[in-house]
């Protein structure tokens, strides 16, 4: 799909049903935009700035025709513990480098990989960040003065655990108007954004019944400034990028994983299909121009992306005029902003993090206890106590130990024979036992991949392979082995030198192709020998009763094969034993 085949068919009554959905999404994104911003540390104005630029350019250049972009959430945890350790501007450099690390997942077509990050982890660490969400507005919430702010949530609590005597009734009056205005709004007014109505009702209240009583954006951050974003340079040398690379990391990461999460959801939707490479390139290219106007970071919105195709959006003009309504409030009536209290803004992130707490899926998880419920919560609980750094490092680094012990575990040897009362002769592990088991030719079969986590296993099972002086054969029947890696490979090879050097021939039936190809590659097929590779066990099996010592089958009782019976009676002494049609072998050899 070229860049402009999300405008193909383009008419008037599609656009004036993205100017309706565009203009309320806009109207939506003005209080989150500021209340994002306020949250992540960095004036109102900056959250604004973001929702403009970013928001155009995602939905002029990204893979979803719905998507709408802007300040999230999501990253707030991040961006405050980045405002608080490094300052605003290396917030923007760390923008600007998470920025080219998104276009360059783009260009690399890691769009689809972003899916193969654990459920419990994003469930984890989104669950987390709202609770940190909703604990850092209590302050807000309950007027309280001289808070300040803590990197982890234990010393915020207890910040506000010390600061509860300067509780401001006034502020928990407005807090709680807005809160009302938040949860009936959408009951009987479902079309108009709530939490619009719950600004304007708890910023009238509060000025006219109790007059500077609250604290206002105007009084903590300063007016709000009318007009357009301005240019605001950043200074990319060395000294600055270096500490900023893991924090850059974190925000490409956290932004990828959420805007693709949002671009599924339209997807769902509107019963579409994104493009994840060319979305995050959008995005990628929004975070590096963003932050030269003095924005934060910013990803897919799914609030506002689902507000957006309720409202009937058609195309990608949607987004572009929902930012084109942020400018246009900006310029008018910024200065007007800046008499919103605090407390108006607490409830509204409050409600952000309730909706995405992702409650049943933890709790779902959770109900499971297995290992998925120990990654879930080790990272809920080190977003919440640590950092999210931390929290998304250790929750993927558990996941992969865990997913690699589980693979390990898969991985299994057995000896195995025909059994006799099958009508098709299929191989099964019980029937091997003491007095029914072949001393000259073993059959193995091996279920599961052969790679570096599976390597002890295999290592251990191979000893198996070497039991019995008399032993002249073994068939190692690999069908069920998907992938080999190099470890699994040397130790695979191991084990048939090992068998070689003891004088046992070894036969390999069923190798799949890239097993096929590593041991090709290797040498290990070579050693093995082409001739002594089979399609089909009974074919392997044929060539084994060729090779073995008759002698030895003299007076055998074990009766492993159909064959035996004739040649434990010395009826068979040619090299190659004719055997009869419905012999092991020929049945065998579709196994």
């Amino acid at each position: 799909m070229k860049w402009t085949g999300r405008f193909q068919g383009y008419h008037a009554g599609a656009f004036r049903k993205d100017l309706i959905s565009g203009c309320i999404v806009g109207i939506v994104a003005i209080p989150l935009g500021m209340a994002f911003a306020i949250a992540s540390g960095v004036k109102p104005e900056y959250g604004l700035y973001t929702t403009i630029i970013a928001g155009i350019l995602i939905s002029l250049l990204g893979g979803s025709k719905f998507q709408i972009g802007g300040p999230t959430g999501a990253f707030i945890p991040i961006l405050l513990a980045i405002v608080m350790q490094y300052g605003y501007e290396n917030l923007l450099i760390a923008g600007f480098l998470a920025g080219i690390m998104l276009v360059l997942m783009g260009l690399f077509k890691l769009g689809t990989l972003i899916k193969f990050i654990p459920k419990p982890v994003t469930i984890g660490f989104t669950a987390g960040i709202a609770i940190t969400i909703f604990s850092g507005q209590i302050g807000n919430y309950l007027g309280l003065t001289g808070v300040q702010r803590h990197e982890y949530f234990y010393d915020n609590m207890r910040e506000i655990v010390l600061r509860l005597p300067t509780l401001n009734f006034y502020s928990v009056i407005t807090a709680c108007i807005c809160l009302a205005a938040l949860i009936l709004t959408p009951k009987y007014l479902p079309k108009v954004p709530a939490s619009l109505i719950g600004i304007i009702l708890s910023t009238l209240f509060a000025a006219l019944l109790f007059p500077d009583k609250v604290t206002t954006i105007g009084s903590a951050y300063g007016t709000i400034p009318g007009g357009l974003p301005t240019f605001h340079p950043i200074s990319l040398t060395w000294n600055n990028i270096a500490p900023m690379l893991q924090p850059a990391l974190i925000i490409a990461l956290l932004g990828s994983i959420e805007s693709l999460l949002s671009a599924v959801v339209a997807d769902s939707m509107t019963e579409t299909k994104h493009n994840s490479n060319r979305e995050l390139i959008g995005q990628g290219i929004a975070n590096i121009i963003t932050p030269l106007f003095g924005g934060i970071p910013a990803t897919g919105a799914i609030a506002r992306t689902a507000t957006n195709i309720r409202n009937g959006a058609v195309s990608p003009f949607s987004g572009i005029i929902h930012g084109i309504v942020v400018l246009l409030v900006v310029v008018l009536f910024a200065p007007y902003a800046s008499d919103i209290p605090l407390a108006s803004m607490a409830p509204i992130l409050m409600m952000v993090a309730w909706n995405m707490s992702e409650r049943k899926a933890f709790v779902k998880i959770l109900k499971t206890r297995t290992s998925d419920s120990i990654i879930l919560l080790v990272t809920f609980l080190l977003t919440v106590f640590s950092t999210l750094t931390i929290a998304v490092e250790v929750g993927l680094g558990l996941a992969i130990l865990l997913f690699l012990k589980r693979m390990s575990e898969m991985l299994t040897v057995n000896k195995v024979l025909p059994d006799h009362s099958s009508s098709k002769q299929k191989v099964h592990a019980h029937i091997v036992t003491k007095e029914h088991d072949c001393p000259q030719i073993s059959i193995f079969t091996v279920d599961g991949p052969l790679f570096f986590g599976a390597s002890q296993t295999f290592e251990n099972s191979s000893s198996l392979m070497r039991d019995g002086q008399h032993l002249q054969v073994i068939i190692i029947r690999m069908g069920n082995v998907p992938f080999m890696d190099l470890t699994g490979e040397a130790n695979f090879a191991n084990v048939v030198k090992r068998l070689q050097r003891a004088g046992i021939t070894v036969f390999i039936t069923g190798i799949r192709l890239q097993p096929r190809r590593l041991l090709s590659k290797t040498g290990c097929l070579t050693r093995i020998g082409e001739d002594h590779v089979f399609e089909h066990t009974g074919d392997a099996l044929d060539q084994a009763l060729g090779i073995i010592h008759y002698d030895k089958c003299l007076s055998c009782r074990h009766f492993a094969f159909r064959e035996c019976t004739k040649l434990s009676g010395g009826e068979i002494t040619q090299h190659k034993p004719a055997l009869q049609a419905n012999s092991s072998s020929t049945l065998l050899s579709k196994a």
